[in-house]
């Protein structure tokens, strides 16, 4: 069965190029989420995230892609809100103004350290149109690849389903959930500093997440 998008506001807006690409990043998840999610759903989340991302979009090329990790992300937070297990693996959602500098380190540290066992997510509330470079060479001088992540907002779903949501400056903008358990992070701002400065944020953020994964029981 092939994923279409349903017709709404924004995707109206899209020119003929990127409803391919929408639809191709469909098609992605369609196999991605087969025998777990129905094509109805996919094809809501879909429209839905695009009704998200588009009207803020400062880089019109990354929106098909950034539609499908949304989406995505989205999908992976249902399951968790759905699912009746007890035995789910903690959830962290990380959080900055632009999700390109310090959430998207930290979500890089857990990942890199905890693998699979922590499901991890970060957003921003104004997400910026790229990485931070100096944050991408600094964690690469650790051995862990960021540069392939792209900023993006984050969703009800997303904030929902996570056990531990650790805002980094983002103030009042960030969501806040009753029964959640939240963390701030004071973390320096490593937007326009060069990679010199931006080496001893990123060492903040390591051992604090190490610290985080400690009280977890996630063994690195």
């Amino acid at each position: 069965m092939t994923t279409r998008i349903p017709v709404s506001t924004a995707f109206a807006e899209l020119t003929a190029a990127e409803r391919v690409s929408i639809g191709q990043s469909a098609a992605v998840l369609e196999r991605r989420w087969k025998g777990q999610m129905n094509v109805e759903t996919i094809e809501r989340f879909m429209a839905e995230s695009l009704e998200i991302i588009l009207p803020g979009a400062r880089v019109r090329t990354w929106v098909p892609v950034l539609v499908e990790r949304l989406t995505n992300d989205r999908l992976r937070a249902l399951v968790r809100l759905e699912s009746d297990r007890t035995d789910l693996n903690p959830s962290v959602l990380f959080l900055c103004v632009h999700n390109a500098g310090r959430s998207q380190m930290a979500a890089g540290w857990m990942r890199h350290l905890a693998g699979d066992r922590v499901d991890v997510f970060s957003g921003g509330s104004e997400p910026a149109e790229g990485l931070n470079r100096a944050a991408v060479e600094a964690m690469a001088e650790k051995g862990i690849d960021i540069g392939h992540e792209l900023p993006q907002p984050w969703a009800d779903e997303i904030v929902r389903a996570a056990d531990i949501i650790v805002t980094m400056g983002c103030g009042d903008a960030c969501p806040v959930y009753p029964g959640k358990r939240y963390l701030d992070w004071e973390l320096d701002d490593p937007a326009g500093k060069p990679v010199e400065e931006v080496r001893p944020i990123r060492d903040d953020i390591e051992q604090r997440v190490r610290s985080l994964l400690r009280e977890l029981r996630v063994e690195t």
